[in-house]
């Protein structure tokens, strides 16, 4: 009786650890995130059919220095992706080479922003005129690259924090799941970043 007592005893359960909690907190803000730029992409292309007088992209934004950018961001993915390779084996060198490099990445996308809507502004597209055509264009475009932006630049700060604690010993291999949940985020807004190009500057 005991022995078939065993044999239908239901399996423990395995209770859930700091970091699976870290990143099921994770992907929770990252699909109410990715509902908040779906409802921004969605809105911008609701806006561009209503619109009789939108701007043509590619004659307004620069594409080629947006491609850049975008080229930049999937670069910084695969040095996130090499950096957790790093830590996950105890190579601390290249998990700080690889970590950097992903915060360089990051840093120099913003500039190229900052320098894009410098620009833009310059040549007449602001929240709230565009000499190119709709007013609304500008006001989709720099919410949506904004929000993005301020995405981009919450990434680094995370980011940097990572690479202090690898240099000051405070994040190491045993608990490189940090550097995991970190990595979810920064592939995410590589990810939107993608759809942001496809749909503001290409369609």
């Amino acid at each position: 009786m005991s022995e078939a007592a065993t044999l239908h005893r239901e399996p423990a359960e395995t209770p859930l650890t700091p970091e699976s909690w870290g990143k099921l907190g994770m992907w929770i803000f990252l699909c109410g995130d990715a509902m908040t730029f779906g409802t921004l992409i969605v809105t911008f292309g609701i806006m561009r059919i209503a619109a009789a007088d939108w701007p043509v992209p590619a004659e307004v934004l620069g594409i080629n220095l947006t491609a850049f950018m975008t080229f930049l961001l999937i670069c910084s993915s695969v040095t996130m992706v090499l950096a957790l390779s790093g830590i996950k084996r105890g190579n601390m060198q290249e998990f700080r080479k690889f970590m950097l490099l992903t915060i360089l990445g990051g840093a120099f996308f913003l500039a190229c922003q900052a320098y894009e809507w410098t620009h833009l502004i310059h040549q007449g597209v602001t929240i709230s005129a565009n000499k190119f055509g709709s007013p609304v264009f500008g006001d989709t475009f720099y919410i949506m690259t904004g929000f993005h932006g301020m995405h981009v630049f919450g990434g680094v700060v995370y980011l940097i924090v990572m690479l202090v604690g690898g240099l000051t010993g405070r994040i190491t291999q045993a608990n490189a799941s940090v550097v995991e949940i970190a990595g979810l985020y920064w592939h995410f807004v590589d990810l939107v970043w993608i759809l942001i190009f496809t749909f503001v500057y290409l369609l």
